[in-house]
């Protein structure tokens, strides 16, 4: 069983994009479960999101409390041996958790896989492929759940660069095995959490406090 971790904030406007893609899956929709944790959104996304509670696992937050423990909160509720983050305004190719699945099952050394990624408009158009190994980022990347666990989940006092924090632990005891197919659709626009500069350099700064890196 493969958990999809969707958290969204105030992007009512890209969810249903990443709900779909997830949905439209080639692996048989029993062998996955779907989790968007809602983390206290001020616009309609929790209108939207009640168009998909059949479907999708909804948990809707009553206090903010940022990206790292609303990751950390899915993982909880979370049923999977295997956890794949979804960023609610990106959104996935049919065949990810299908090629994912098949890696970890298949080769009990692997402790987490990722894939290649591309870089998208609005509307989808692909405008460059981006080696995840040489530039990670958070999703799509398929953990095993114990590992994650084992490595004390997301540092929820990291509001920015929670990503590469996590994946400092993770790769210190753990590998990270990297496909070369972009099976992942990424998404840069102004909203982005990394265009805010000031907030970036804060958590750089906390980061190689912490790990000196």
């Amino acid at each position: 069983m493969i958990s999809v971790i969707i958290t969204t904030y105030n992007y009512g406007k890209y969810i249903e994009r990443a709900i779909r893609s997830c949905m439209d899956q080639s692996l048989d929709n029993s062998e996955y479960e779907i989790i968007v944790v809602n983390d206290c959104s001020t616009d309609f996304t929790e209108k939207i999101l009640e168009n998909y509670s059949s479907d999708v696992k909804v948990f809707n937050l009553t206090k903010n409390i940022g990206l790292s423990a609303a990751r950390n909160f899915g993982i909880k509720q979370s049923k999977g041996q295997f956890i794949l983050f979804l960023d609610a305004d990106d959104y996935l190719h049919s065949e990810i958790l299908n090629v994912e699945k098949l890696f970890l099952e298949e080769n009990n050394s692997l402790d987490a896989v990722s894939v290649d990624y591309y870089q998208v408009d609005e509307r989808g158009s692909h405008k460059r492929h981006f080696n995840a190994e040489i530039n990670p980022i958070a999703c799509g990347i398929m953990f095993r759940k114990d590992l994650l666990y084992d490595v004390g989940l997301y540092d929820e006092k990291f509001r920015a660069r929670e990503e590469q924090e996590l994946r400092v632990r993770f790769e210190k005891k753990y590998k990270i095995h990297n496909l070369s197919i972009p099976l992942y659709r990424y998404w840069i626009h102004d909203d982005n959490l990394t265009k805010n500069n000031a907030k970036m350099d804060h958590y750089q700064e906390k980061l190689i406090k912490k790990h000196g890196k």
